[in-house]
């Protein structure tokens, strides 16, 4: 038994502690209340245009109308969205500093391993999984491929004469093109680019042969009759492309690459402030406008809570981390 002493000393330390916790937590809530009271950034870690930049600046958009503060939307893109990444890791757990995050965020870790300098799941946030859409393979229109099978048959007899164009190493075109070559046992030549205009600019020109692509990317080459629709890569087939199969039900069965964009913030961030971007975003992303005009690019809201997003990142780093060690994906 603890003399009196001790026990006096026992209560004021928990005293101390219990009202040190209330102290914090009032801040928090405080905090909360008034936030936003600055300005707020959005970091998109790669070049303006394409749909993570769209999805930056709608949020922006509709956040700033709602609350009266500036939403700035800034790019930062290089090192393969390491530095877009890693200075949101490092930033202040205050609200005050989003980052877009899509699939190719959960294959990074296996890439890098190491080298990587933020841990994916330990120093960041989930905030909302926001939208997500298909990728769709495209060949150039001289070419006589029109279906998976053709290009699985043309690739088997002449393996690495194929090559494919992506937006670099680790991205959700170059991944995808790595699932189906390993579902495939087939072997196409990598081109990365610097972005997914580029890519695209290149394909029109001639330089490569096929093409994996988020759809609202490629959407406007196909509709002109530039690109020819192989198959997309989701789990049913899209509004937008009706006739276009997707490569499971092509001969590929099994296969299924769901695009996903999302927003995150650093980690420690005060789940208060946490729920109060979600509930707005959410709203903000189920309006009519947003919803007519993602649907009409081809993507669908989502608009989920913070811990399903966070499922989500946790089983996509694990299915990309053994796509990317499985098929032996180095840096380019």
């Amino acid at each position: 038994m603890p003399d009196r002493r001790t026990a006096c000393k026992w209560m004021l330390s928990s005293l101390a502690g219990a009202a040190s916790t209330t102290v914090w937590s009032g801040a928090f809530a405080a905090a909360a209340d008034s936030y936003p009271d600055k300005p707020i950034r959005i970091v998109v870690p790669y070049t303006p245009g394409g749909f993570n930049d769209t999805l930056a600046r709608t949020v922006g958009e509709k956040l700033t109308t709602k609350w009266k503060q500036s939403v700035v939307v800034d790019n930062r893109p290089g090192g393969n969205t390491l530095i877009g990444n890693s200075m949101v890791a490092k930033s202040a757990p205050d609200g005050y500093t989003l980052l877009i995050t899509p699939l190719p965020f959960a294959a990074l870790p296996a890439l890098y391993g190491a080298k990587l300098p933020y841990n994916a799941t330990k120093d960041f946030t989930p905030v909302v999984w926001a939208a997500s859409t298909q990728n769709v393979l495209v060949a150039r229109n001289d070419l006589n491929l029109a279906t998976v099978k053709d290009i699985v048959e043309f690739a088997k007899k002449h393996p690495g004469k194929l090559n494919y164009g992506s937006t670099g190493s680790g991205s959700s075109n170059h991944l995808s093109m790595e699932l189906f070559e390993k579902m495939t046992g087939t072997q196409l030549t990598h081109i990365p680019y610097k972005g997914s205009g580029p890519a695209v600019v290149a394909m029109l020109g001639g330089e490569i042969d096929v093409l994996f692509d988020n759809l609202p990317n490629v959407i406007t080459q196909i509709r002109a009759g530039k690109f020819k629709p192989i198959a997309v890569t989701g789990q049913q087939r899209s509004s937008l492309l009706p006739d276009v199969p997707t490569v499971a039900e092509s001969g590929v069965p099994g296969y299924e690459v769901n695009v996903w964009f999302g927003i995150q913030a650093p980690a420690g961030t005060p789940k208060e402030i946490v729920q109060r971007l979600n509930q707005e975003i959410t709203k903000s992303l189920s309006e009519a406008d947003v919803v007519k005009r993602f649907r009409e690019q081809g993507v669908e809201v989502v608009g989920s809570s913070p811990a399903k997003f966070a499922t989500l990142v946790d089983s996509e780093i694990e299915k990309w981390g053994t796509v990317v060690r499985d098929a032996n994906v180095r840096l380019e």
